[in-house]
């Protein structure tokens, strides 16, 4: 006799299968548009702009240099993958926000998008922020250090992975209003709370840029004071969110009620 599955099985099962297929959206995504930089502008060409900061800073014909024998190769592979996946982001995130969406009550889900789209465009800004600036800064003041005797070559694959780990930092950090909201809309902690320890996030701010940027204290500076002032955009916007929300009407139970059969609706309609 063959066992049938019991209903909480189909259910995780179609979540697997729906999981598969957003993930399978989210990297299709990506490669398309790698397919397409790969074509046109090109690897090379995406590099050169990547490295322009560092070309601006160098000393006048003055190259970056590759030790590794297929590092020429790789390194434009890399950049243009990374791009791929910044321009796809937005569909990347969309994926994932359609995965959970189902499940989320009607104001949960109005709250969700704009979040999404926020973080997207707050990532993006502080990776603007780390290549016209802070690279700017940062490498023109490393080189007034240089002394004369020393003619800078930096290795392209260390240069590389130096601009990837300022990218991410800088895009977390324009992520920390996001994580106020979310902190404090879902109840964890409060604006006041979070104001009480404004003290111990300007310490950790300063430790991460200690940590994750080149040990000078131009870029620590400007990776610590960003976050901190991010900070304080967070706790404005959490409380501003806050003291709209207790404006607002409550729902009646009628009104959950209905959310809960919506909600129940989109997951059968989901599974079916």
């Amino acid at each position: 006799m063959t066992q049938e599955a019991s209903p909480s099985q189909d259910t995780f099962i179609s979540h697997l299968v729906e999981l598969r297929t957003r993930l399978l959206r989210a990297v299709v995504a990506v490669l398309a548009v790698f397919v397409v930089l790969f074509i046109y502008p090109g690897p090379s060409a995406i590099y050169d702009v990547l490295a322009q900061p560092m070309l601006a800073s160098l000393p006048e014909g003055t190259r970056m240099i590759a030790t590794g024998v297929i590092t020429p190769f790789m390194v434009p592979i890399k950049v243009t993958m990374l791009a791929a996946f910044v321009l796809a982001l937005p569909v990347v995130l969309y994926q994932a926000w359609a995965f959970v969406a189902p499940g989320l009550y009607k104001h949960e889900q109005r709250l969700a998008l704009p979040l999404i789209a926020s973080s997207t465009f707050l990532f993006l800004l502080g990776m603007a922020f780390c290549y016209f600036f802070v690279f700017r800064t940062v490498f023109h003041f490393i080189a007034g250090f240089a002394p004369e005797s020393i003619t800078p070559a930096p290795d392209i694959e260390a240069y590389v992975s130096f601009v990837l780990t300022m990218f991410i930092a800088f895009g977390v950090t324009f992520e920390v209003p996001v994580a106020v909201i979310l902190l404090v809309m879902s109840g964890m902690v409060t604006v006041k709370q979070l104001r009480a320890a404004r003290g111990y996030v300007i310490v950790g701010a300063f430790i991460i840029a200690a940590v994750v940027t080149p040990p000078d204290v131009v870029s620590q500076f400007m990776l610590a004071v960003p976050l901190c002032l991010l900070y304080e955009v967070g706790l404005m916007l959490a409380s501003a969110l806050k003291k709209k929300q207790k404006e607002a009407p409550e729902p009646s139970e009628d009104d959950e009620s209905d959310e809960d059969d919506d909600s129940a609706d989109e997951i059968t309609t989901r599974n079916d």
